[in-house]
């Protein structure tokens, strides 16, 4: 018994352990902006303040003309109190950031719908810019009963991040419930990645300057990852709903520590509970499996998609026993893949690859693994631990459509003062005719009309002058 309670106490002793290394190797961001909209206090979730945008601080701030807070009229419960209040827009307004660490960045948007006997948030309809990206267009918030989280990755050149909420034309309103916008790690996104283009691979270059909008982060064989588990404060949900069929697959966890190296993926690309978990495919015998294991996400079309797939080998007895092939939508993205190899020969050490790839009519991205001709019997033949998909802007630089910001700016129904400058002109045309007429009447008075003669005279300047003092007098 003894024996038992020393076992459990040094468990839980590692556990204590590994919990405060990775708090303090935590990363913390340079520029770390987190705004509660629409809220007079401050409000905690998982550990982060959310600064309320009324308080006045030299780095950021709130431009608008036509706003107003509004509160929930019944308490959430379960809900962090930042969906309980919103910051509602009745034109063009933006929130401005200071940037003091240039490149990537992360902005994430809250909204949710709550319901108010002040205002209905179902009938707002809205685009969101964010430095000239067009991210949402005709926005309405999402649905009521969940709070939807956008988040987008964006290269910030400039000395300042610029989010505009515009009400769309049939629309008298936006709102958004709270705002994040975070300096990425250097290494988040890289400069390169593949671009899988039917059969052919190529190099897709300037991926660091692209602008992306997370579709889908999952964590593959494993439980729903939150953000309070993420260094980055992301979420992670389980693969269940996107893997085609789990035939042939077996889901494998990892109670040991996950050996992040310098060059590799680091805790910021995906955390250790993503890594500790997996779906394979394991040879039971001297024969492989005749099977792939697919998952599917529904995408837009029109749009090319950074793929991202992460792997660790937390399976294999040892090391130079697992190759197996990569597929992105049914084409070979990465042939006889050998994580002992690309690790530098380290059992769970994670490794990911990038793949550039358009979106199909079909409207979905299928991401496989499978046996490869160098898999052996009696091993682990594929092995997968979590999936991004992230939708990359297009030549006009837009997530959600083809209209530039420049013509959403200008489509911007200016009501107001397209009335009010007829009326300051018509005033205008108004007071100079009174002046007009006014000044003719004063002079009639001091000057009686005459009818001038048909047989005029030239008459000398003395004359004149003669003529009008005798008037005068």
């Amino acid at each position: 018994m003894g024996t038992l309670l020393s076992s459990h106490g040094f468990s839980l002793f590692l556990l204590w352990t590994f919990t405060l290394y990775g708090l303090c190797l935590s990363f913390s961001p340079i520029d770390n902006y987190l705004i509660n909209s629409g809220a007079s206090l401050d409000s905690v979730v998982d550990n982060r303040r959310f600064i309320s945008d009324l308080s006045n601080s030299p780095d950021s701030h709130l431009s608008s003309g036509r706003t107003f807070s509004l509160c929930a009229g019944t308490l959430l419960p379960g809900l962090p109190q930042i969906y309980h209040t919103a910051r509602v827009f009745n034109s063009p307004s933006k929130y401005v950031f200071n940037v003091k660490d240039p490149g990537t960045h992360m902005v994430r948007l809250h909204f949710h719908r709550f319901n108010s006997s002040r205002l209905d948030l179902g009938n707002s309809r809205f685009h969101v810019l964010v430095n000239g990206l067009v991210a949402l267009t005709n926005f309405s918030g999402g649905d009521l009963v969940n709070p939807k989280v956008i988040e987008y990755l964006l290269c910030v050149n400039s000395e300042k991040v610029e989010i505009r909420f515009v009400p769309a034309k049939k629309s008298n309103f936006a709102f958004v419930n709270a705002i994040e916008v975070i300096s990425a790690p250097k290494d988040l996104v890289l400069e390169t990645a593949q671009y899988v283009n039917g059969d052919k691979i190529e190099e897709f270059q300037g991926l660091n300057k692209q602008a992306f909008e997370t579709m889908y982060r999952v964590t593959v064989g494993g439980p729903k990852v939150t953000p309070f588990n993420d260094s980055l404060w992301r979420t992670w949900i389980p693969d269940d709903e996107y893997l085609k069929s789990s035939e042939g697959s077996n889901k494998v966890y990892f109670g040991g520590r996950i050996k992040y190296q310098d060059g590799g993926a680091s805790r910021e690309v995906g955390p250790d509970n993503v890594y500790d978990s997996a779906r394979l495919i394991r040879s039971k015998n001297a024969s492989i499996p005749n099977v792939n294991l697919t998952w599917e996400f529904p995408v837009s079309e029109d749009y090319k998609y950074l793929v991202r797939m992460h792997f660790c080998d937390i399976a294999s007895i040892s090391l130079g026993l697992l190759y197996f092939n990569v597929y992105v939508n049914e084409h070979l993205a990465y042939k006889d893949l050998d994580l002992s190899d690309v690790t530098n020969y380290m059992l769970a050490s994670p490794f990911y690859a990038d793949f550039v790839v358009d979106a199909g009519r079909s409207g979905v991205i299928t991401v496989s693994v499978g046996p490869s001709s160098k898999s052996m019997g009696y091993t682990v033949d594929a092995i997968l631990n979590g999936v991004e998909i992230m939708k990359m802007n297009n030549s006009v630089y837009s997530l959600d459509g083809k209209v530039p910001a420049e013509l959403i700016m200008k489509c911007w129904p200016r009501r107001t003062l397209g009335i009010l400058l007829p009326l300051i002109a018509l005033a205008c045309l108004l007071l100079s005719l009174s002046a007009i007429v006014h000044r003719r009447k004063s002079n009639a008075e001091l000057f009686p009309w005459s009818k001038l003669p048909t047989d005029i005279h030239e008459i000398s300047p003395k004359q004149a002058k003669l003529q009008l003092s005798n008037i005068v007098t």
